[in-house]
């Protein structure tokens, strides 16, 4: 693991070079890595959640985004590795844990297998120097990650979308899920997005979707209008309407 510094961004490499959380020093509450802004992608399908799950803490860019812009909500970060949570700690300025905010170091699959109908949205990036973890990756994994939700929610997981294995990761996804899911390609390095819904939000209007996404950017600070185009990329859509 390893801690640099470039042009007033710090980030946070586990075993490799590759980035895995980044943070920038003058405003550290913000989403710098354009996956974990386009994560919060799953507000413009539903009204702002309280129940929180995240496994995988990296830095810990989107429990801080959580926590100092969603001051009703409630996050529990589950991480395997202490390491990785004391430099999150020590460089990345996580929040103390209070009644809003806890950090839970134990193996992320079991935690979520343990826990049924404890999120309202339950955020996955699992990732190692290499690519994914595979106990994050299983059919049982996202089987027990629909089980987690209450019947409102929705899973967000973050996938590489140049992995040999993603549409594999994809189906598994869609199998948990009824087929009720979206993906959102991020601007940069090909990360691929993917949200699954315990029910369906319809087929809503794209001007429905765009008028939602301008209520949000101001409040978030961030480019949901362009989420909203970039959805029309991957995902099955008339010129009206998105359809999932």
């Amino acid at each position: 693991m390893d801690v640099s510094e470039t042009d007033g961004v710090r980030s946070l490499h586990l075993g490799s070079i590759t980035v895995q959380s980044s943070m920038r020093i003058s405003a550290p509450d913000e989403l710098v890595l354009a996956y974990t802004r386009s994560m919060m992608g799953f507000l413009l399908f539903g009204p702002e959640p309280v129940r929180f799950l995240m496994v995988g803490l990296g830095g810990g860019s989107l429990a801080k985004f959580v926590y100092h812009r969603m001051p009703a909500a409630r996050t529990t970060v589950v991480e395997l590795n202490p390491q990785v949570v004391a430099a999150a700690r020590a460089y990345f300025n996580l929040p103390p844990e209070d009644e809003r905010f806890e950090v839970a170091i134990t193996e992320g699959g079991q935690y979520v297998a343990d826990h049924p109908d404890c999120a309202d949205v339950l955020m996955v990036d699992g990732f190692n120097g290499s690519g994914p973890v595979e106990a994050l990756s299983s059919q049982q994994f996202f089987d027990d990650c629909a089980a987690a939700l209450g019947k409102h929610g929705v899973l967000v997981v973050n996938l590489w979308g140049g992995d040999k294995n993603f549409d594999v990761y994809l189906q598994r996804i869609e199998t948990s899920f009824d087929g009720l899911t979206l993906c959102l390609p991020t601007e940069k390095h090909g990360n691929i997005v993917v949200f699954g819904f315990e029910r369906s939000p319809g087929n809503p209007l794209w001007d429905e979707l765009r008028q939602r996404a301008r209520k949000l950017e101001p409040v978030y600070g961030l480019e949901f209008l362009k989420f909203v185009e970039s959805l029309r990329a991957l995902n099955p859509h008339t010129e009206r309407r998105l359809l999932l």
